[in-house]
């Protein structure tokens, strides 16, 4: 497949990058990684006129401890999000979920901003920033403004960036207590049937849990953390995976199966984290 023509430009700073998407927000797309943008162009499923390359803007590439919180640029590598020693200590869930995603050419070349802005519902990445109840940092003409994971992810590939945004930084509150991901897949390099990023509590009152695959956008099990906040223990917690859910049908898995899935992997994920994993 050959991507429609486009203008292709190079950002050497955020400043740059916003001057234009401000010309043409509608026509102008942003590339990071490519892991997530190219393929649709391929597709002919996006035609940008114009092509903005911000991987070589500086500044935006880095995992710092931030105080009560780990700070990620969101041009900052999967690789790099994998090995980072503060990430490994501090949000080890973000770590271990960043070296799940692709093959390792894709992890040394795609960044976690392109893919949570990307915002594909079986994507591994979303999903860990929500159970992480993370924020996202989102820079305009007006300035910045935080975005709080679960208010981030809108609809099918659908995000709360603007046409002239760009995801500059994510702020991943430090974990405490046990964490566990799991999910299935036909092949490792395959996108997760169904996937699941669990954090309990570490006075086991309660946790986050959130789902790959299970429906338009990247969701939490909402019914599970119920369960989990009134003290059920694991299996009737999972029972409640799916309640409320509409996950999708497709050659790969029928919506009932997924819900099958979805009750078997979320009971793996919270035996696993309250196991003591942390």
């Amino acid at each position: 497949m050959i991507p429609a023509s486009f203008e292709y430009r190079r950002a050497g700073s955020v400043d740059e990058a916003l001057g234009w998407l401000a010309e043409d927000p509608d026509g102008t797309k942003l590339l990071a990684g490519g892991h997530s943008l190219l393929p649709l162009m391929k597709l002919r499923l996006a035609t940008p006129a114009v092509l903005v390359d911000i991987g070589r803007v500086p500044d935006l590439s880095y995992v710092t401890d931030a105080g009560d919180h780990v700070a990620i640029g969101a041009l900052t590598r999967h690789r790099d999000v994998e090995v980072s020693d503060v990430a490994r200590a501090e949000v080890p869930l973000l770590s271990h979920v960043a070296g799940q995603v692709g093959d390792p050419q894709v992890r040394h070349r795609g960044t976690i901003g392109g893919s949570l802005a990307h915002g594909d519902p079986a994507s591994d990445l979303p999903a860990a920033v929500l159970a992480l109840g993370a924020t996202l940092v989102v820079q305009g003409p007006g300035g910045t403004r935080d975005v709080a994971a679960d208010d981030f992810f809108r609809g099918f590939l659908e995000t709360a960036v603007g046409p002239d945004e760009m995801l500059v930084e994510i702020k991943v509150p430090k974990a405490r207590g046990g964490w566990a991901f799991q999910k299935f897949n036909r092949r490792a390099q395959d996108w997760a049937i169904v996937g699941v990023a669990a954090v309990v509590d570490a006075n086991g009152s309660g946790g986050r849990v959130a789902l790959v695959n299970m429906g338009s956008t990247t969701v939490r099990a909402r019914g599970t953390e119920e369960a989990l906040a009134s003290g059920a223990d694991a299996a009737d917690a999972a029972a409640r995976a799916a309640d409320g859910l509409e996950p999708p049908s497709d050659l790969h898995a029928s919506a009932e199966y997924r819900r099958h899935l979805a009750t078997v992997l979320v009971r793996r994920a919270i035996e696993e984290a309250t196991a003591g994993r942390a």
